[in-house]
């Protein structure tokens, strides 16, 4: 049986629905990296979980040796596609964040726009901990944005809907237990196909732990991507700048 984010993420209807995260959002958290680590020119870069490539692109246009890793072979496709257009050499290869296997080591790993908590269990979820720490170099940083529970849990948007002309999006958004749920509801021309997301919410603290286990100390954390100082009762995100 595949795992949801299989589905969803391998479906036309995902970029659909992510299309306002889009170039400025990606270009505020790539400089906010860049002005925060201290890699070398050329240095190599490791995307897991990079996605449709939106932030593997932006550190090859700085000339960085960038590798991008995901599951899902549509946004792979389009990944390389935006590469090709603008002739700019970046590895894209196939593989689960669970499972990856390089030999090379790198100065800088991302994990960005919350891909992270969607597996059942801690020890699945923190495998990424863990990668990062064998594949960085000696000095090497682990960049990791993650939604603030606390934030999400005061402030859930139950529902929002976005009509186009053709087509109209319902996101239903729910919290059970320990993990958030939304329902993706995509009608277009009277047909309707259902999606669904389930996030595992971590604290602050929980992650903090999890990452200092696996080698990694962690240096700073901000609550946006503009850079604000985290906050975990006010602020929207937990980007967490870490180094082996």
């Amino acid at each position: 049986m595949t795992e949801w984010f299989e589905d969803w993420f391998n479906s036309k209807e995902y970029l659909d629905v992510y299309q306002h995260r889009n170039e400025s959002d990606a270009k505020l958290l790539f400089e906010l990296i860049i002005k925060n680590i201290e890699i070398p020119i050329k240095g190599k870069v490791l995307d897991l979980a990079c996605g449709p490539g939106r932030h593997s692109i932006l550190f090859a246009r700085r000339g960085f040796d960038v590798t991008g890793i995901d599951l899902s072979d549509n946004l792979l496709r389009v990944a390389e596609s935006s590469a090709r257009k603008e002739k700019l050499d970046v590895r894209f290869i196939k593989s689960d964040i669970r499972k990856v296997e390089l030999s090379e080591k790198f100065d800088l790993i991302v994990n960005l726009f919350t891909s992270f908590g969607y597996f059942e269990t801690d020890e699945d979820n923190f495998s990424i901990f863990r990668t990062a720490s064998y594949l960085l170099k000696p000095g090497g940083y682990f960049v990791f944005d993650f939604l603030n529970s606390t934030f999400i849990e005061n402030n859930l948007v139950k529902e929002s809907r976005e009509d186009k002309s053709h087509e109209k999006i319902i996101q239903r958004r729910r919290i059970e237990g320990d993990r958030v749920i939304k329902d993706i509801i995509i009608q277009n021309n009277g047909i309707a196909k259902t999606f669904y997301e389930s996030v595992k919410l971590y604290r602050w603290g929980e992650l903090h732990k999890a990452i200092n286990e696996n080698g990694l100390a962690i240096k700073k954390t901000f609550g946006d991507f503009t850079g604000s100082d985290f906050k975990e009762a006010t602020s929207p995100r937990m980007i967490i700048i870490a180094q082996k």
